[in-house]
C-alpha cells in the first residue's frame, strides 16, 4: 500500500476513533436510559429524518465543498460561491422545515407514523435548520481545504450531543431529550464552523449578486447522480427500520437497532477507506494508471476481508456475551438478529472501499445502478419478511441487501475499468476463518466469566486467524509486517527491519527458503490450534479460579 495513501487512512482514522468511542459509550446509555421502546422511537426518528434531509442538503454540502476547490480564476470566485450556496442551504432549510411543521398541523404525520410520534416532529423541523447550516459550515471548510477545522468539527458535533442528551435522557426527559442534545450539537457546530468560515471569507458576501455568466444552473443541478447515490446508500442504512416500525412494536425497533450498532462496528475501517480513497484514487484514474487501481483495490478487498471477517467470527461468537454486558439484559432479544445481520455487514464492509475507487473515476452510473439493485433487494425483502417475521425477517432481509452490494459492486467496477477481485485471496481468507472460527467457538463456550471471555477470546482469537491466514497464502509471510511498518516508531521501524530481513532471505535462498517456510508455518498453524483447543478445555478450570 502506497505510505501516503496510508497516512491519508491514519489521519481520518484518528478522528474516526475518538468518534466511534464516543458512540461506543454514549450508545448503550441512551439504550438503558430511554428503554428499548423509547430506543426504537428516538432510532425510527433518526431514520426519517436521515433520509429527508438528503433532499434538504446533499445538494448543497457536496456543491460548496466541489466549486470552492476548483478556485477558479474569475473575480470573487470563493466569495460567490460561499453566498451563493448560503442563500440556497437558507431557502432549503426554511422550506424543509415548513413542510415538516405543516404534515404535522395537517395530520399526516400521525395518520402515518402515529399521534405519539407527532410531537417530536416539532423537534425534527428546528432539527433541519440547525443541521443545515452544520453540514454547509464543515463542508465549506473541507471546499477550502481546512480539514484541520472541519474534522474536529464532527467530535464536537458528537461530545456536544453527548453532554446535553445523556443527562436529559437520564432525568426523564425521554426521546425528546435525546433531540434536544442533537439541537444542541448542530446548534454549537454551525456557530463555531460559520465563525471560522467568516474568518476565511466574510460572510456578507451573502449579499452580494454575481455577474450573469456565473453557473447558477450548474451549480443548482450539480450532483444529481451524487444525490442518487446517497439516498440509495441511506435506504439501504434506514428502510429496514422504517418498515419495522410500521409492523411491530417500539421494543423491536431498539433491539433491533441495538444489533445493528453492533454490526456497524465493522464498517469502521472499510469507512475511513472510503473517505480516503474518493480523493487519492482520481490521481491515478485521470493517469490511466489502470493496472496501480486494480491493484491497490485487490489489495484493499483482501486486507478488508480479512480485518473484518476475523471481527465477525469474534462478534458472533462473544454475541451471548457482548450484548447483555453492553445493552444490558433487556438487549438479550438483540442476539438473534446481530448474528443475522453479520454476513451481510461484512459484504457491505467489502464494497465500501470498492464503491469509493468507482466513485474516484467519476462514471456513477455504474456505481448507482449497482447500489439502486441492492437497495431494491433490500425493499423488497424487508417488504415480505418484516410482517411475518418482524426484526429477524428485517436482519435476514438487510443481510441479503447488504451482502449483495459486494456483488453487484464487483461488477460495477469491472465494467469501469479495474478489478477489486484480481488478488483479493477471498476463498482462502474465508479458509483462514473457517479453520481459527472452531476454536474460537469453542474458547467462547468453554469460559463461562463474561469478562474473562472477553479479555481472553479477542486476542488468543486473532492470533489463531493469522496464522492460520498466512499458513493458507491469504496473507503473504511478509505482509504483517509491512503492514506493520506503516505505524509509528518504534513499531514501525522494528516491523520495517524484520519485513526487510525476510525479502532479503527469500530472494537469496529462493524456493528453497519458501518450502522451509511453508512448512514451518504448517507446524506453528498446528500448534496455534492446538493452543486453541487446549484453552477451551482450560477455560473452565480458569473460571474456576476466578
Amino acid at each position: 500500500m502506497n505510505r501516503s495513501i496510508a497516512s491519508g487512512i491514519f489521519s481520518v482514522v484518528s478522528t474516526k476513533v475518538i468518534v466511534l468511542i464516543v458512540t461506543a459509550l454514549s450508545t448503550p446509555l441512551l439504550y438503558r436510559f430511554l428503554g428499548a421502546s423509547g430506543f426504537g422511537d428516538y432510532s425510527f426518528l433518526m431514520s426519517v429524518f436521515a433520509i429527508y434531509m438528503i433532499f434538504v442538503s446533499s445538494g448543497i454540502t457536496d456543491g460548496v465543498r466541489k466549486f470552492l476547490a476548483e478556485d477558479r480564476s474569475a473575480a470573487n470566485w470563493s466569495e460567490h460561491v460561499v453566498g451563493y450556496y448560503f442563500r440556497l442551504a437558507v431557502i432549503l432549510a426554511v422550506v424543509g422545515a415548513a413542510l415538516l411543521l405543516a404534515s404535522v398541523q395537517f395530520g399526516l404525520v400521525s395518520l402515518a407514523f402515529g399521534d405519539e410520534l407527532a410531537i417530536y416532529f416539532y423537534a425534527l423541523a428546528l432539527l433541519v435548520i440547525t443541521a443545515q447550516f452544520r453540514d454547509y459550515a464543515r463542508k465549506t471548510l473541507m471546499g477550502f481545504g481546512l480539514e484541520r477545522y472541519s474534522e474536529p468539527l464532527k467530535v464536537l458535533d458528537k461530545v456536544g450531543f453527548v453532554v446535553v442528551a445523556i443527562p436529559l435522557v437520564y432525568a426523564g426527559a425521554g426521546v425528546l431529550g435525546a433531540l434536544a442534545g442533537h439541537l444542541f450539537a448542530s446548534l454549537l457546530v454551525a456557530t463555531v464552523g460559520l465563525l471560522i468560515v467568516h474568518r476565511r471569507i466574510s460572510l456578507s458576501c451573502v449579499f452580494s449578486t454575481p455577474s450573469s455568466d456565473f453557473p447558477r444552473k450548474k451549480m443548482l443541478t450539480f450532483n444529481s447522480m451524487s444525490i442518487a447515490l446517497v439516498f440509495l446508500l441511506m435506504s439501504l442504512y434506514h428502510i429496514d427500520i422504517v418498515m419495522l416500525q410500521q409492523f411491530r412494536e417500539s421494543a423491536d425497533v431498539g433491539n433491533y437497532r441495538a444489533a445493528l450498532t453492533l454490526a456497524e462496528f465493522l464498517w469502521f475501517v472499510p469507512l475511513a477507506l472510503q473517505t480516503v480513497y474518493v480523493h487519492s484514487t482520481s490521481e491515478l484514474w485521470s493517469q490511466n494508471r489502470h493496472r496501480k487501481i486494480t491493484e491497490l483495490a485487490s489489495r484493499t478487498t483482501r486486507y478488508t476481508l480479512l480485518l473484518t471477517v476475523i471481527m465477525a467470527v469474534g462478534l458472533a461468537a462473544l454475541a451471548d456475551v457482548a450484548v447483555p454486558i453492553y445493552f444490558g439484559e433487556e438487549a438479550v432479544p438483540a442476539i438473534e438478529p446481530l448474528l443475522l445481520l453479520l454476513p451481510g455487514a461484512l459484504g457491505f464492509a467489502l464494497a465500501r472501499p470498492v464503491l469509493a475507487i468507482s466513485q474516484g473515476n467519476g462514471t456513477l452510473r455504474y456505481p448507482v445502478a449497482a447500489t439502486g439493485v441492492a437497495a431494491l433487494i433490500n425493499v423488497i425483502l424487508n417488504a415480505l419478511l418484516i410482517p411475518r417475521y418482524g426484526m429477524h425477517g428485517a436482519a435476514v432481509a438487510t443481510s441479503v441487501g447488504y451482502g449483495s452490494m459486494f456483488v453487484f459492486h464487483c461488477v460495477s467496477a469491472r465494467q469501469i475499468g479495474f478489478d477489486p477481485l484480481a488478488d483479493a485471496r477471498v476463498g482462502r481468507g474465508l479458509l483462514a476463518a473457517l479453520l481459527s472460527g472452531g476454536p474460537i467457538f469453542a474458547l467462547s463456550a468453554a469460559i463461562t466469566h463474561p469478562i474473562l471471555a472477553l479479555v481472553l477470546v479477542p486476542p488468543v482469537g486473532f492470533l489463531l486467524f493469522v496464522g492460520f491466514a498466512v499458513l493458507v497464502g491469504a496473507l503473504d509471510p511478509t505482509e504483517p509486517f509491512e503492514i506493520l511498518g506503516l505505524f509509528p516508531d518504534p513499531i514501525g521501524s522494528k516491523a520495517d527491519a524484520i519485513h526487510d530481513r525476510l525479502e532479503r532471505s527469500a530472494a537469496s535462498h529462493g524456493e528453497t527458503s519458501r518450502g522451509w517456510l511453508q512448512r514451518l508455518l504448517f507446524v506453528v498453524g498446528l500448534s496455534l490450534l492446538a493452543s486453541g483447543l487446549a484453552l477451551s478445555f482450560l477455560g473452565p478450570a480458569v473460571d474456576a479460579l476466578l
